[in-house]
């Protein structure tokens, strides 16, 4: 094992390069859709303060690699959660260990980019908000900066000093008003900030450590899309915005599996309730939106997949090496 590449958490998201990994979760995204990937659900053990996962997958073209994250509480940010992991790459052909790198940069960017391509598939032109402030809403606003620095975000969350940090990361990012926002000036982050931000949005990356939900329904403006990509441990959007919005996710067990690897918010939908794979709206083989004033919802659990594309993208970035 000695030409094994390691990689620590700086050098896993220096090698997560933005265009190859949407590119690379893109094709990972169709994959799934098509029924071409391995990968069983995502299984977990339970301690006291959290879970450990265990993911493994394989995807035609990009590889075959398995990823071991822990999710806990942070006690020196209460309300918010860590991910730390490893994920292990190897050679789908004679199943030689290529490399190890960080695992919280590849959940963080790969998510992101999941929840970017349902917002360039489905939202309509307007107002981009992120709700949250902790490291994977950190990502998404990184990733947009990188893809659009010119359009607009909005950052809104609880708490100002964070909101003001994280809006910094964009060139056209600002806090949302009432948290932490120039506007407000009173530093004081609450729901009301993030109520306000989201009712004047038309995509919204929602972005938390939640145990119950974050938005509301009577927030959202009409033809609105919602990226939800946490919840983790609870629902992060209200059984109401489940129930009027179009239901898109990466795979089928976002609703046929209970947590921690279906999600929470799409448990119990009723008989019939169409939820649509994203990667079907990618390759054409499925509409997206189908109205200018219809609600649409991409709920993101997660998926091997999307770890094997961005292992990819770093193994091969991180040698120089161009996309096969």
């Amino acid at each position: 094992m000695n030409d094994v590449l390691v990689l620590d958490r700086a050098a896993t998201a220096a090698a997560l390069d933005p265009h190859r990994l949407m590119a690379a979760v893109s094709e990972a995204l169709v994959a799934v859709a098509r029924g071409t990937v391995s990968a069983p659900p995502r299984t977990a053990a339970f301690a006291p303060g959290g879970l450990l996962g265990a993911m493994p997958g394989y995807v035609p073209g990009l590889g075959l690699a398995a990823k071991l994250v822990s999710v806990f509480a942070d006690p020196a940010r209460p309300g918010r959660s860590s991910h730390r992991g490893v994920v292990a790459l190897f050679d789908p052909e004679d199943g030689r260990p290529l490399a190890f790198m960080d695992a919280e940069p590849v959940t963080a960017w790969r998510t992101a980019a999941a929840a970017t391509h349902s917002a360039l598939a489905l939202a309509r032109p307007g107002p981009v908000v992120v709700v949250g402030t902790g490291a994977q809403a950190r990502a998404q606003v990184r990733l947009l900066a990188a893809l659009r620095p010119a359009e607009p975000v909005t950052v809104a969350g609880r708490d100002p000093a964070a909101a003001r940090a994280l809006a910094a990361l964009h060139p056209a990012g600002r806090a949302a008003s009432g948290a932490g926002g120039a506007e407000s000036g009173n530093g004081t982050g609450s729901a009301n900030g993030i109520e306000t931000a989201v009712r004047e949005a038309a995509t919204v990356y929602c972005c938390t450590g939640a145990t119950r939900p974050v938005l509301r329904r009577d927030w959202l403006a009409p033809g609105a899309h919602v990226s939800s990509v946490g919840g983790s441990h609870g629902p992060e959007l209200d059984a109401d915005t489940v129930r009027d919005a179009t239901l898109f996710a990466e795979w089928h067990g976002a609703a046929d599996t209970p947590p921690p690897s279906g999600a929470h918010e799409l448990q119990g939908l009723p008989e019939g309730r169409a939820v649509t794979l994203l990667g079907s709206v990618l390759c054409g083989e499925a509409p997206g939106r189908t109205s200018p004033d219809r609600l649409t919802v991409f709920k993101s659990t997660g998926h091997a997949a999307l770890d094997v594309a961005a292992a990819y993208v770093v193994h091969r970035t991180a040698l120089g090496r161009p996309p096969e």
